[in-house]
């Protein structure tokens, strides 16, 4: 069919609706509850910051990232922390002490996919993460990449997730032999701490509506004080929409029609599913890029799929997960023009469709994708 566009006008048409979501995202930074400016850098100046090269394919990926920022001109100079062998007992993980402070001296990082044995009583790579930094927000957008054909062809949302508590806790016992219970906190400090973060995100970014998503008619007293928390800072936004949304219906209107949400808000176990369901929309985890924030103004960007050991060693990864999650750091850094060059080339590779790994329908190695990213540099 000879009316149909070419790959690469069909790119060029989509690339303004991209270019909202991630070369003109505001990540607002904060401290204790009041919002502060971005993070700046002196013209010249080299940036510190930690990198997590992480589990499985992490290494590899980490190196396409690494690459791509030299082709770019990125003035970084990173500080490589690999998850040890033992449980550092400092953290009650495999993650050590001196990686931790690592983050919390430079601010910002980039963080590989980790693998945590499931089962084996070990604490949480990425909760440690979380609760040690006071990582309280993941930011992930979810936008459909021009050039890259999925059921949807205009999903343009934001996930905020409360990231320190809920049921993620931690707070596990056994009660009696064979009942086993798990406790969910809730509390009004992180809860409007959240809220407050999604509703000045939403304005920073020009959204219009944000949308809080709960079981509240179920659980009452903890989604209730997380609902309550949500009113509170919306009084505060008058111009900015706000909805509640229960859960099951949220997932249900999300398959149906993505375009009705803008920026969803919500505790830290329904954020973890409905992110993975928004990445679902955009043709997957290895498409999304992530990002969280913590107290005192840390960065931490990520990819959230998994480390993959099966391909582990074998040059057949997607790097563009945590390449478009590089690009989210970048505007935290203000480094927009890298950030802007790094976008627009991986846009045109994947929209050419000459070089794509695996998971996206090709048969490029990891390190022709790459390549094909550089060149378009």
């Amino acid at each position: 069919d000879t009316t149909r566009e070419s790959p690469s006008s069909e790119w060029w048409r989509g690339d303004m609706a991209l270019r909202r979501l991630l070369q003109g995202i505001v990540l607002p930074r904060t401290t204790g509850r009041h919002v502060g400016a971005s993070f700046s850098t002196e013209a010249g100046e080299t940036i510190r910051a930690t990198l997590f090269p992480g589990d499985g394919i992490g290494p590899e990926i980490a190196e396409s990232v690494k690459q791509v920022f030299n082709v770019a001109g990125v003035p970084i100079e990173w500080e490589e922390h690999y998850v040890g062998t033992e449980v550092d007992p400092r953290t009650e993980s495999f993650l050590t002490w001196e990686s931790l402070e690592s983050v919390r001296r430079n601010k910002v990082g980039l963080k590989g996919p980790m693998a945590t044995p499931i089962g084996k009583g070990h604490r949480s790579l990425n909760l440690t993460l979380r609760k040690e930094l006071g990582l309280y927000a993941n930011v992930r957008p979810c936008n459909s990449l021009p050039g890259y054909k999925t059921r949807y062809d205009d999903v343009n949302l934001v996930t905020i997730r409360e990231n320190t508590e809920g049921e993620y806790s931690g707070l596990e016992h056994q009660v009696v032999r064979g009942v086993v219970e798990s406790l969910k906190i809730i509390t009004r400090q992180a809860s409007l701490r959240v809220a407050e973060y999604a509703f000045h995100y939403a304005k920073a970014n020009g959204r219009e509506r944000v949308s809080a998503i709960h079981k509240a008619n179920i659980m009452r007293k903890t989604d209730g004080l997380f609902l309550k928390c949500c009113r509170e800072v919306a009084e505060k936004y008058p111009e900015i929409t706000y909805e509640e949304v229960i859960i099951d219906n949220c997932c249900m209107t999300l398959v149906k029609n993505p375009g009705t949400f803008d920026v969803l808000v919500m505790p830290n176990l329904y954020g973890d599913i409905i992110s993975d369901l928004c990445a679902g929309l955009i043709g997957g985890l290895g498409l999304t890029p992530s990002c969280n924030i913590g107290e005192g103004g840390i960065c931490l960007a990520e990819a959230v799929h998994g480390s993959a050991p099966d391909i582990s060693g074998k040059n057949l990864a997607n790097p563009t997960a945590l390449m478009l999650s590089a690009v989210m750091m970048l505007r935290h850094l203000q480094f927009n023009d890298q950030a802007d060059r790094i976008h627009n080339a991986i846009l045109q590779t994947i929209a050419e469709g000459k070089y794509r790994t695996a998971d996206l329908g090709g048969k490029s190695s990891t390190s022709d994708y790459t390549k094909a990213v550089c060149d378009h540099i």
